[in-house]
């Protein structure tokens, strides 16, 4: 029960990484709000997992949205604790081909959306002196990959602003860490040519995609106690792809 009596924002939390947080959280005594864009299935998961988690729609690349949905997550909950930047989309497209469109899509959902989100929580937490702020970056964003110019540059920016806000929210009792997963089997992955996810086991040493769930653990450490003396670091969960 390492995280009883605290209430933890997951954006993104309907489906992969984002379900299994909330699945975790919920095992360790968190009450979790689910934010998603998608209304019909964040529901659907709400609705099967009992009495300590709701559903909030929010598009986290439109302010407006995401300013409501915190204040209808303190308005039910009464406080935040933690908030964990999940959500997050790919268009991938080589550099020469990519166009504005998929460019600023991935832009909106993935930088602003973070930067969105934790703006708008931040003053509740420095009110209550204390929080946990985790968002997702990749292996994408620290070493960048082939054909994602857009997404590689957003989860490099989560880098860091990670870094600056453990600088500026220290002294308000809030930690800032971000997760850097490596190839995890979601839908989103799990959409790729076989050819390519073969090669991604291969060059990875552990030889296999990462499950959800131990992307998810990563985030339930950092949201943790036992995490009180970690701020601005980049853990890197990745099965040794880049070693």
């Amino acid at each position: 029960m390492r995280l009883e009596n605290k209430v933890a924002i997951i954006t993104g939390g309907a489906g992969g990484i984002g379900y299994a947080a909330v699945e975790r959280f919920l095992e360790e005594g968190a009450k979790v709000a689910i934010v998603d864009y998608d209304k019909e299935q964040g529901e659907k998961v709400a609705a099967q997992l009992g009495d300590n988690v709701a559903f909030f729609a929010a598009d986290v690349s439109k302010l407006a949205q995401v300013q409501q949905m915190v204040e209808q997550v303190v308005a039910h909950f009464g406080k935040i604790d933690i908030l964990v930047n999940n959500a997050g989309i790919t268009r991938d497209a080589t550099l020469v081909k990519m166009t504005e469109e998929d460019f600023e899509k991935v832009i909106q959902i993935n930088l602003h959306g973070v930067y969105y989100c934790t703006q708008s929580v931040v003053p509740h937490m420095i009110t209550q002196g204390s929080g946990k702020i985790i968002s997702t970056s990749s292996v994408s964003g620290v070493y960048g990959n082939f054909g994602q110019t857009n997404y590689a540059a957003t989860k490099a920016a989560v880098i860091g602003m990670t870094k600056t806000w453990a600088k500026e929210l220290g002294r308000k009792g809030i930690n800032v860490n971000a997760v850097a997963p490596g190839f995890t089997a979601t839908p989103m992955v799990e959409k790729m040519p076989e050819k390519v996810l073969q090669q991604m086991q291969d060059i990875t040493s552990l030889q296999r995609l990462g499950f959800p769930k131990e992307i998810a653990n990563a985030y339930l450490f950092l949201a943790s106690d036992e995490a009180s003396y970690i701020t601005g670091n980049v853990l890197q969960v990745d099965g040794g792809i880049m070693m």
